[in-house]
């Protein structure tokens, strides 16, 4: 099994060589606008883009809890759009994370990396407005990617 490798920085500048995907957790109501899609938005247009035609035609499509969507943004950069999240606010339901979502995420994510050969980079995903804890996500992390030899980079952001 690979370690996780924990750095300081940004997420949506990756620090390695070949194929990388950024990974990153979104809600179920096609709400994009806060927390680290803004820095995604910040850099490349095209997720948010995705995103929202993914959620307004998702009679159509898989849209949905533990869906994930991947979209080339540079030659070697993709941004995995991870549906791990119910709603936007914490209230009597609890937190909007749910783990079992964001681990089928997670496994799809996993595919897709060792198809690409790619690495994966995300900030310590749905533990910001989610509501998550990092002790419940990172093993979800180690079982889906890094147990599969995934590397993983997790970003701290100053």
């Amino acid at each position: 099994m690979r370690e996780i490798r924990y750095v300081r920085g940004d997420a949506t500048s990756p620090q390695a060589k070949g194929v990388k995907v950024v990974a990153h957790v979104c809600n179920d109501l096609g709400g994009w606008g806060k927390g680290f899609v803004l820095e995604i938005s910040r850099r490349w247009p095209e997720p948010e883009a995705d995103y929202r035609a993914w959620h307004r035609d998702r009679a159509r499509n898989d849209f949905g809890l533990g869906a994930v969507r991947f979209v080339r943004v540079e030659p070697y950069i993709w941004v995995a759009n991870m549906v791990g999240q119910r709603g936007m606010k914490r209230g009597s339901k609890g937190v909007p994370i749910r783990y079992d979502a964001l681990g089928r995420c997670l496994a799809a994510l996993g595919d897709e990396a060792l198809e690409l050969g790619a690495s994966v980079h995300m900030p310590r995903i749905g533990c910001g407005l989610a509501g998550g804890k990092w002790s419940q996500v990172e093993p979800l992390i180690e079982e889906r990617l890094s147990g599969r030899e995934v590397p993983v980079t997790v970003y701290d952001f100053d």
